[in-house]
C-alpha cells in the first residue's frame, strides 16, 4: 500500500563517481517483448489459434531463449524436477537452455494436482540475477505431460566466475551506496556472487548494506560490486515499507532473518479476548504459559501466528527479534486495552484472516507455503519518534505506532494483507524490487490486499471502497481522501507510466503499480471474483520471475487463465483489460517523446554522457546482439555511426570526459600481462588516432578525470598520508604538471578549460567539513581564486568554468539549493539563481558557453508531468534569469551534458528504458500543463 516517497540519491562508490543507475532500466525494465512466429521446425511449439488471446511462443528479450511457450502436450513421466530438466534437454533446438546450468529452485504443486518447476539460471555455479525457467506439467505418472514452459534464461553470456579484487575492496564499495550519513555504524553483509545478465554479463559480489539515516530510521540497500573491477555495478533500495507520509521512509531492516521459535512446546492453546485498535473486544486465539500468563500465540492452525508488542522500541531493533522481546502478553486472557492501542490485537487477527484466505481460496499453506511460523512486530518507533509504517521485512511483519493522524497501521485488514503477500510474493516470483518488476510486487500485493479485504468484509466489487487501500488508517477525514492508492484509478502505461531511476521511487515501483493492479482489479471486477483470484494466484506462484515487465506479467496471467480452464471468451476479457491499462507488446514506442533519441537501450550502469562541440561521449551497446558494451562517441545532431573509442582488452573503459575533439577516460582491470591497475587513456574522437596513456598505476585511482585541448587532468588521493594530488598531463609533451594540496585537503568535481583548473576543495575545520570552490591558474602556478563559506555548513559540490568564471551548487545548512558564480580572481559573487522551487540538486550541474543545466525534483506527486518523485532538466542562462524546463518527458532526465549553445544531452527513462536523449533549446512553458507533448 505505500505511498511513494523520495530516495536518497546515492550513486556509486570508489572510482564510480559518476555512476548513473537510471541505466540499469535497460534490463529490469526491458521494452515489451513481441509475440514471435515460430521456426518452421518439428520441434517447434504450436503457435496460437486464430482468435485465442493465450500466446503461443513469445521471443525473449535479448536472449535465444523464448520466453513463453504454451500449447504443449509433451510426455515427461517421472519425478517432476527430472522429467522437467529432461524435456528442456530433449528440446534444446526450442528452449536454446542448457540443463547443465540449472539448479532446481523448488516446485509448487497447484490444487488441481498440476506442477511448476522453477529453475535457476547458473553460469559455472554462479547464479545470474533473477534468471529463473520454469516448467508446467500436469497429469500423472506415465501420463504426465509438459503444457508451457518459459521464464528467463540469458543466452550468450561470457562473465567471468572468478573475483579478481580482494574482499575487503569490494565491501567498502558496498558501503559507499550508503548515503554518507548513514555510514557511521553501517555494515555489508555479503550475499555471494551474482552474475547480472547486462550484456555478456557481469561478474558482482552481492552485499546486503545497512546503515541508519540522519533521522534514525533504519536503510537497508542491495548492492551489487563488480568483482573484476571494484565499483558499484548496481544498488537498490531493499522492499520499501508501506509510507503514509512522504518524510518517513525507513527500509526492511533485515531481510530473510531468522526469528525466534514463537511457539515454545511449553505453551498450550487458549482462547481469550482482547480490544481493537478502536476499543472493540474481540474473541482471539491465544497461548497459555507454564507460570499461568497469556501471550498473542495462536496455535490453532498448522502455521503457529504470533504477534510481538515493542511497546515503543525502535524500530531498527527488530532486524531480528531481540531476545528479551516477548509476543503481547497478559495475567489473565482478557487483554489489557494497550493491546489494542497498540494494534497488537489487529495485527493478531489479520494475520489469521490472511492465513485462512490463502489456504480456503487459493489452497497456499501460508506465506512461505509451507506453514512456516507468522510473525508480527507492532508498536515500533523510529529514532524516538512515532513510526506511521508497516512492511514485510524479509520474515515478518513490521508495523509502526501511528501518529496523531494515523491508528497503528495493523488497524487497516488490507495493510496487513498487502504486507504478508509480499511474503507470498518473497516465496514465488521473487520480483527484483525495481522498475517495472518492482511496480507488480507492488501491484500484486494491492491486488490480494484489496481481494482479502473485500472478501473477509462482504464489500461487493462495485462498492466505492472496494478499490481503495489503506482507507481505514486515518483518524479523521473521508475514505477517500485517507486511502493511499486507488485500484481504480484508471492509471495506463501511454498516459500515466513514469520512466522513473533507481534514485526515484526504486525506478518507480509505487508510482507505475496501479497501472498493474488496475488491470487485475477490473478482471476481478468482470469475472466471477473467485476465478480472478485463483487465476492472478496461479499466474504469480507458477508463471511469473523475477526480471518480468508488464508485457510478461499480462501473458503469465492469460496462460495461467488458460491452464486454468478459463473459456476463450473468458481470455478474450482478460486480455481485454490489459488492453485497456496499455498494457500489451510495444507500448513503449507509443509515448511522445519531445527528445530526439541518440543512443537507444543502454545497457551499462556505469554509463554517464559527456558532451562538448557537437559530441557526445559514454557507455554503449552499439552491436546488433547488444552483447557488447564499451565507450563510443557520436554526433549531437545524431548523424552517422557511433565510434568506439576503448579498446577491446578485457578491461573497463568509462568515467570519460571531452572537449569535442579528443577524450579522456579510465580503464580498470588486468592488462596484457595480468596486472590489475588503473590507467588514465586519451584518444581523438575520430577513432583514427592512437590510443595513449596518460597515467597508470597498480594502486591509486584517478578520480575527476577532464580534458581540455589535448591536455588531461586528474586527482590522485593517497588514503595512507591523507593527501591529494591534482596531476595535469600535457599533450604537447612538457613535464607534467603535478599540484599538491595540503594535507588534510581532497579535491572534488575538477574542471579543466583555457589554462585554468577549477575544483572543490574540503577539509576539516573544527567539528565542521568545509568545502571551497577553488580556482587554479597554470600559467601563474597558483590559486587565484578560493570561495570559502562565511557558514562551514553550507557545502559547494559541482564546480565548472564557463564564461571566464567559477560557476558552483551551495547548499545551505537549512533552505533551498542555489547556483553561484565568482571570477577567477574571488571577487564579484552572484547568485545566478535564487533559491527558487526548482533548487539544483548536488553534483548535477553543467554548463555551456552560453547555458547552465540542472537537475531538481519539484512538482506534484499526482502530476505525471512535473512528478516530485523523477528527476527534470531545467536550464537558464550563464548570466542568470529564470529557469525553463528543458524538456516535457515525463520520465527521469538524469546526467545532464551541456554541449554548445542551449543544447543538452542526457540519460532519459521515459520509455522504461534508458536512451542517450537531446534538445536543441528549452522546451519551456509547454512542460507547464498537461497539454505537454505526449
Amino acid at each position: 500500500m505505500h505511498r511513494h516517497a523520495r530516495t536518497p540519491r546515492t550513486l556509486g562508490a570508489g572510482i564510480a563517481a559518476a555512476l548513473s543507475l537510471a541505466a540499469l532500466a535497460a534490463y529490469v525494465a526491458p521494452t515489451a517483448t513481441a509475440t514471435a512466429a515460430p521456426t518452421a521446425t518439428a520441434d517447434t511449439a504450436p503457435a496460437q489459434a486464430p482468435g485465442d488471446p493465450v500466446p503461443g511462443v513469445v521471443a525473449g528479450q535479448d536472449t535465444a531463449a523464448p520466453q513463453l511457450v504454451t500449447g504443449l502436450a509433451d510426455p515427461a513421466p517421472g519425478n517432476p524436477a527430472d522429467a522437467a530438466r529432461a524435456h528442456l534437454a530433449a528440446h534444446r533446438d526450442r528452449y536454446q537452455v542448457d540443463p547443465a546450468q540449472l539448479a532446481e529452485a523448488g516446485t509448487e504443486s497447484a490444487p488441481d494436482g498440476r506442477r511448476t518447476v522453477r529453475f535457476q539460471q547458473n553460469e559455472g555455479g554462479v547464479p545470474v540475477l533473477g534468471a529463473q525457467y520454469l516448467v508446467h506439467l500436469a497429469g500423472d505418472g506415465a501420463a504426465q505431460h509438459v503444457e508451457s514452459a518459459g521464464g528467463k534464461y540469458f543466452t550468450g553470456l561470457t562473465a567471468p566466475t572468478a573475483p579478481t579484487v580482494p574482499d575487503d575492496l569490494l565491501r567498502t564499495a558496498a558501503l559507499g551506496a550508503l548515503p554518507d550519513a548513514a555510514r557511521a555504524k553501517a555494515t555489508a553483509d555479503d550475499a555471494g556472487l551474482v552474475i547480472l545478465p547486462d550484456g555478456a554479463g557481469r561478474l558482482t559480489r552481492h552485499y546486503t548494506v545497512r546503515g541508519a539515516g540522519a533521522d534514525g530510521t533504519p536503510l537497508t540497500r542491495d548492492v551489487y560490486v563488480d568483482a573484476t573491477a571494484g565499483v558499484v555495478a548496481l544498488a537498490h533500495d531493499a522492499r520499501t515499507p508501506s509510507t503514509a507520509t512522504a518524510a518517513a521512509r525507513p527500509e526492511a531492516v533485515a531481510p530473510n532473518a531468522a526469528a525466534p521459535d514463537p511457539a515454545p512446546a511449553t505453551v498450550t492453546p487458549a482462547t481469550g479476548t482482547a480490544p481493537d485498535v478502536h476499543g472493540k473486544s474481540a474473541n482471539v486465539n491465544i497461548g497459555k504459559l507454564p507460570d499461568g500468563t497469556y501471550q498473542f500465540t495462536d496455535l490453532t492452525r498448522p502455521a503457529a501466528i504470533t504477534t510481538y508488542d515493542a511497546a515503543g522500541r525502535d524500530v531498527g531493533d527488530f532486524g531480528t527479534i531481540p531476545a528479551d522481546a516477548r509476543p503481547a502478553s497478559s495475567p489473565t486472557p482478557d487483554f489489557p486495552a494497550a493491546t489494542g492501542t497498540d494494534g497488537a490485537t489487529d495485527a493478531h487477527l489479520n494475520a489469521g484472516i490472511v492465513y485462512d484466505f490463502y489456504r480456503d481460496r487459493l489452497g497456499r499453506l501460508g506465506l512461505d507455503g509451507k506453514n512456516g511460523p507468522i510473525v508480527s512486530v507492532v508498536d515500533v518507533t523510529a529514532g524516538g519518534r512515532p513510526y506511521p509504517n508497516a512492511y514485510w521485512d524479509g520474515s515478518k511483519m513490521i508495523y509502526g505506532s501511528g501518529n496523531d493522524t494515523y491508528y497503528p497501521f495493523s488497524a487497516a485488514l488490507d495493510v496487513s494483507a498487502h504486507e504478508m503477500t509480499h511474503g507470498v510474493i518473497a516465496n514465488s516470483a521473487n520480483f527484483a524490487y525495481l522498475g517495472q518488476s518492482g511496480a507488480m510486487d507492488e501491484g500484486l500485493a494491492d491486488y490480494f490486499g484489496n481481494a482479502i479485504e473485500v472478501t473477509t468484509r462482504g464489500i461487493a466489487m462495485n462498492d466505492p471502497r472496494a478499490a481503495l487501500l489503506g482507507e481505514d488508517l486515518c483518524r479523521t477525514g473521508t475514505p477517500q481522501a485517507c486511502a493511499t492508492r486507488h485500484l481504480d484509478d484508471h492509471h495506463t502505461t501511454v498516459d500515466d507510466y513514469v520512466g522513473a531511476s533507481l534514485a526515484s521511487d526504486n525506478g518507480g515501483v509505487h508510482l507505475n503499480s496501479t497501472i498493474f493492479s488496475g488491470a487485475l482489479w477490473d478482471i476481478r471486477r468482470t469475472l466471477d471474483p473467485l476465478t480472478a483470484d485463483r487465476v492472478v494466484y496461479r499466474a504469480l506462484t507458477e508463471y511469473m520471475t523475477p526480471l518480468d515487465d508488464f508485457v510478461a506479467g499480462r501473458n503469465a496471467v492469460l496462460a495461467a487463465g488458460r491452464a486454468d480452464g478459463l473459456t476463450r471468451a473468458q481470455l478474450r476479457t482478460v486480455a481485454a483489460a490489459f488492453d485497456a491499462h496499455g498494457i500489451k507488446a510495444g507500448w513503449q514506442h507509443r509515448l511522445g517523446l519531445d527528445s530526439r533519441t541518440l543512443l537507444r537501450d543502454i545497457t551499462s550502469t556505469m554509463a554517464a554522457p559527456v558532451a562538448a562541440d557537437g559530441h557526445w561521449v559514454m557507455l554503449g551497446n552499439t552491436d546488433a546482439t547488444r552483447r557488447t558494451t564499451a565507450l563510443y562517441t557520436g554526433t549531437v545532431t545524431g548523424g552517422g555511426t557511433p565510434v568506439r573509442l576503448s579498446p577491446d582488452d578485457g578491461r573497463y573503459h568509462s568515467w570519460a570526459a571531452t572537449d569535442g575533439t579528443s577524450a579522456a577516460w579510465l580503464a580498470v582491470g588486468k592488462d596484457a600481462q595480468g596486472v590489475f591497475g588503473f590507467e588514465v587513456l586519451a584518444a581523438p574522437l575520430s577513432g583514427a588516432g592512437p590510443v595513449r596513456s596518460a597515467y597508470r598505476s597498480t594502486n591509486q585511482q584517478p578520480g575527476n578525470i577532464r580534458t581540455a585541448g589535448g591536455d588531461v587532468a586528474f586527482t590522485l588521493r593517497d588514503f595512507a598520508t591523507d593527501t591529494t594530488r591534482v596531476h595535469v598531463v600535457h599533450a604537447d609533451g612538457s613535464p607534467e604538471t603535478v599540484i599538491p594540496l595540503p594535507v588534510g585537503h581532497h579535491a572534488a568535481g575538477l574542471d579543466l578549460s583555457g589554462g585554468v583548473l577549477a575544483w572543490t576543495e574540503g577539509w576539516m575545520s573544527g567539528q565542521d567539513y568545509v568545502t571551497a570552490p577553488t580556482a587554479y591558474s597554470l600559467a601563474e602556478g597558483k590559486v587565484t581564486a578560493q570561495y570559502v563559506p562565511a557558514d562551514p555548513k553550507n557545502l559547494a559540490d559541482s564546480v565548472h568554468l564557463a564564461g571566464g568564471r567559477v560557476l558552483w551548487v551551495q547548499s545551505p545548512a537549512a533552505g533551498r539549493a542555489t547556483i553561484r558564480s565568482g571570477a577567477l580572481d574571488g571577487s564579484g559573487v552572484t547568485d545566478l539563481l535564487p533559491a527558487a522551487s526548482t533548487a539544483p540538486e548536488p553534483a548535477t550541474l553543467t554548463v555551456s558557453d552560453r547555458a547552465v543545466t540542472y537537475v531538481s525534483r519539484t512538482g506534484r506527486v499526482t502530476d505525471n508531468w512535473t512528478n516530485a518523485q523523477t528527476a527534470k532538466l531545467w536550464q537558464l542562462p550563464l548570466t542568470g534569469g529564470t529557469p525553463e524546463r528543458v524538456s516535457c518527458d515525463r520520465g527521469s532526465q538524469d546526467a545532464p551534458a551541456a554541449d554548445r549553445g542551449t543544447r543538452v544531452v542526457w540519460l532519459d527513462a521515459t520509455a522504461g528504458r534508458t536512451d542517450l536523449v537531446t534538445r536543441e533549446r528549452p522546451a519551456g512553458a509547454q512542460c507547464a500543463s498537461e497539454s505537454a507533448p505526449r
